[in-house]
Protein backbone atom coordinates (compact mmCIF):
# COMPACT_ATOMS: atom_id res chain seq x y z
CA UNK A 1 0.00 0.00 0.00
CA UNK A 2 1.35 3.70 -1.22
CA UNK A 3 -0.08 6.63 0.27
CA UNK A 4 -1.78 8.15 -3.05
CA UNK A 5 -3.47 11.48 -1.87
CA UNK A 6 -4.43 13.64 1.18
CA UNK A 7 -7.39 16.18 0.48
CA UNK A 8 -8.33 19.07 3.19
CA UNK A 9 -11.89 20.93 3.51
CA UNK A 10 -11.76 24.68 1.98
CA UNK A 11 -14.21 27.24 2.49
CA UNK A 12 -12.22 29.66 -0.25
CA UNK A 13 -11.10 27.28 -3.40
CA UNK A 14 -8.99 30.09 -5.24
CA UNK A 15 -7.64 31.25 -1.54
CA UNK A 16 -6.54 27.47 -1.14
CA UNK A 17 -4.84 27.38 -4.84
CA UNK A 18 -3.17 30.66 -3.97
CA UNK A 19 -1.72 29.60 -0.79
CA UNK A 20 -0.74 25.65 -1.69
CA UNK A 21 1.23 27.39 -5.10
CA UNK A 22 2.75 29.42 -3.14
CA UNK A 23 3.97 26.93 -1.16
CA UNK A 24 5.33 24.90 -4.57
CA UNK A 25 2.58 22.72 -5.10
CA UNK A 26 2.12 21.86 -8.99
CA UNK A 27 -1.83 22.22 -9.79
CA UNK A 28 -3.17 19.72 -11.96
CA UNK A 29 -6.80 19.37 -11.80
CA UNK A 30 -9.28 22.35 -11.00
CA UNK A 31 -12.82 22.01 -11.16
CA UNK A 32 -13.87 25.18 -10.17
CA UNK A 33 -15.47 25.55 -7.54
CA UNK A 34 -15.24 22.38 -5.73
CA UNK A 35 -12.16 20.73 -5.88
CA UNK A 36 -8.62 21.31 -7.03
CA UNK A 37 -5.69 18.49 -7.06
CA UNK A 38 -2.01 19.03 -7.11
CA UNK A 39 1.22 17.21 -7.10
CA UNK A 40 4.22 17.89 -4.91
CA UNK A 41 7.24 18.76 -6.25
CA UNK A 42 8.75 15.60 -5.12
CA UNK A 43 7.81 12.33 -5.36
CA UNK A 44 4.69 11.47 -6.36
CA UNK A 45 2.04 12.33 -3.78
CA UNK A 46 -0.83 14.54 -4.68
CA UNK A 47 -2.84 16.86 -2.33
CA UNK A 48 -6.07 18.42 -3.13
CA UNK A 49 -8.66 20.97 -1.88
CA UNK A 50 -12.15 20.22 -1.31
CA UNK A 51 -14.82 22.93 -1.17
CA UNK A 52 -17.63 22.42 2.16
CA UNK A 53 -20.18 24.59 3.51
CA UNK A 54 -18.43 24.68 7.34
CA UNK A 55 -14.73 23.43 8.24
CA UNK A 56 -14.30 20.64 10.86
CA UNK A 57 -14.25 21.70 14.66
CA UNK A 58 -11.42 20.14 17.31
CA UNK A 59 -7.90 20.09 16.35
CA UNK A 60 -8.73 19.53 13.41
CA UNK A 61 -6.09 18.35 10.12
CA UNK A 62 -2.21 18.68 10.43
CA UNK A 63 -0.50 18.25 7.07
CA UNK A 64 3.33 17.35 6.76
CA UNK A 65 5.68 18.17 4.05
CA UNK A 66 9.02 17.30 3.98
CA UNK A 67 11.43 19.83 2.67
CA UNK A 68 15.62 18.46 2.37
CA UNK A 69 16.37 22.48 2.76
CA UNK A 70 13.95 23.57 5.39
CA UNK A 71 15.25 26.20 6.52
CA UNK A 72 16.06 28.11 2.95
CA UNK A 73 12.40 27.40 1.65
CA UNK A 74 10.58 29.04 4.92
CA UNK A 75 13.36 31.68 3.89
CA UNK A 76 11.82 31.95 0.55
CA UNK A 77 8.16 31.47 1.69
CA UNK A 78 8.53 34.60 4.37
CA UNK A 79 10.12 36.57 1.46
CA UNK A 80 6.89 35.96 -0.68
CA UNK A 81 5.01 37.22 2.49
CA UNK A 82 3.64 33.81 4.09
CA UNK A 83 3.26 33.76 7.99
CA UNK A 84 4.19 31.38 10.52
CA UNK A 85 3.12 30.32 13.79
CA UNK A 86 6.62 29.00 14.72
CA UNK A 87 10.08 29.01 12.43
CA UNK A 88 12.45 26.21 11.50
CA UNK A 89 13.17 24.53 14.88
CA UNK A 90 14.87 21.37 16.32
CA UNK A 91 12.24 18.92 18.00
CA UNK A 92 12.80 16.05 20.51
CA UNK A 93 11.66 13.62 18.43
CA UNK A 94 14.84 14.67 15.77
CA UNK A 95 12.72 16.40 13.39
CA UNK A 96 13.63 20.41 12.31
CA UNK A 97 10.31 21.74 11.78
CA UNK A 98 8.31 25.07 10.82
CA UNK A 99 5.18 25.40 11.44
CA UNK A 100 1.93 27.98 9.86
CA UNK A 101 -1.54 27.96 9.24
CA UNK A 102 -3.45 27.37 5.49
CA UNK A 103 -6.47 30.13 4.69
CA UNK A 104 -8.87 27.96 6.43
CA UNK A 105 -6.74 26.86 9.59
CA UNK A 106 -5.80 23.97 8.71
CA UNK A 107 -2.00 23.31 10.69
CA UNK A 108 0.73 22.61 7.97
CA UNK A 109 3.86 20.92 9.06
CA UNK A 110 7.23 22.05 6.72
CA UNK A 111 9.60 19.63 7.97
CA UNK A 112 12.72 18.02 7.70
CA UNK A 113 13.69 14.51 9.31
CA UNK A 114 15.95 12.76 7.13
CA UNK A 115 16.62 9.22 8.30
CA UNK A 116 14.81 9.87 11.46
CA UNK A 117 11.54 9.56 9.36
CA UNK A 118 10.93 6.14 9.33
CA UNK A 119 14.11 5.04 11.14
CA UNK A 120 13.84 6.76 14.44
CA UNK A 121 16.07 5.75 17.37
CA UNK A 122 12.98 3.82 19.21
CA UNK A 123 11.77 2.46 15.81
CA UNK A 124 9.86 -1.51 16.46
CA UNK A 125 11.89 -3.50 14.62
Amino acid sequence: MNLNQITVPTMNLEKGIEFYQTLGLKLIVKSSPHYARFVCPDGESTFSLHLVDELPSGNGIMVYFECEALDKTVEVLVSAGVSFEEMPKDQSWLWREAKLKDPDGNQIILYHAGENRLNPPWRIT
